[in-house]
């Protein structure tokens, strides 16, 4: 059973800061100390002041939220076991990329159907993380495979394949669609960074 423990924690807050204010509302006037006489009455808390209070502790979630998310990944996907696989395009004209199938040792991780909007931003130069996850250390073997439009509006699929060593340091993974013009065709290489 995996916990997500931004999502437990925020509700411990929540339910805390309400539980807070309706303990607050409820208090009998009698529990207040009374205040010297020579100190001038506290005024109530204006709207104001409520939603600054307010305010305050909504960016204090959102602090608490982000800490949160780095723990989360740092605990869920450790750097001596985490791996990474991303995609980029260069020029793509080549080739209209319509979906990619990635398998770690022969199992599948990830399948995924593009849309135009994000083959555009992969044209404009944009990396997509396809892929986080956990490997042991040693040998391990990636395929990618690639669907989409090739030249002259055919069909096209192809694939590639590489060998890899997984260590103690996190690994990158850059699955990368070259235009080659020198074979008018496009080209599926794998970078592998450190």
């Amino acid at each position: 059973m995996m916990i997500n423990f931004r999502s437990l924690t925020i509700g411990l807050m929540l339910g805390g800061l309400v539980a807070i204010n309706c303990a607050a509302q409820e208090a009998p006037a009698a529990s207040v100390p009374a205040a010297p006489e020579s100190a001038p009455a506290a005024e109530p808390a204006t709207p104001q002041a409520l939603d600054s209070r307010v305010q305050g502790i909504k960016s204090d979630v959102i602090k608490l939220n982000r800490d949160l998310l780095v723990l989360e990944e740092e605990l869920l996907f450790p750097a001596n076991t985490q791996v990474a696989v991303f995609v980029s395009m260069d020029v793509g004209k080549m080739f209209d990329l319509d979906s990619v199938q990635i398998k770690i040792d022969d199992k599948l991780i990830s399948n995924y159907l593009y849309t135009p909007s994000e083959v555009n931003a992969l044209h404009r130069g944009g990396v997509q993380r396809l892929y986080l996850g956990n490997l042991r250390a040693g040998e391990h073997e990636i395929v990618a495979f690639f669907t989409g439009g090739g030249p002259h509006n055919r069909d096209y699929k192809r694939g590639t394949t590489v060998k890899f060593t997984k260590d103690t340091q996190a690994k990158y993974i850059e699955l990368r669609i070259l235009d080659s013009s020198a074979k008018l065709q496009p080209e599926f290489d794998v970078k592998i960074w450190e």
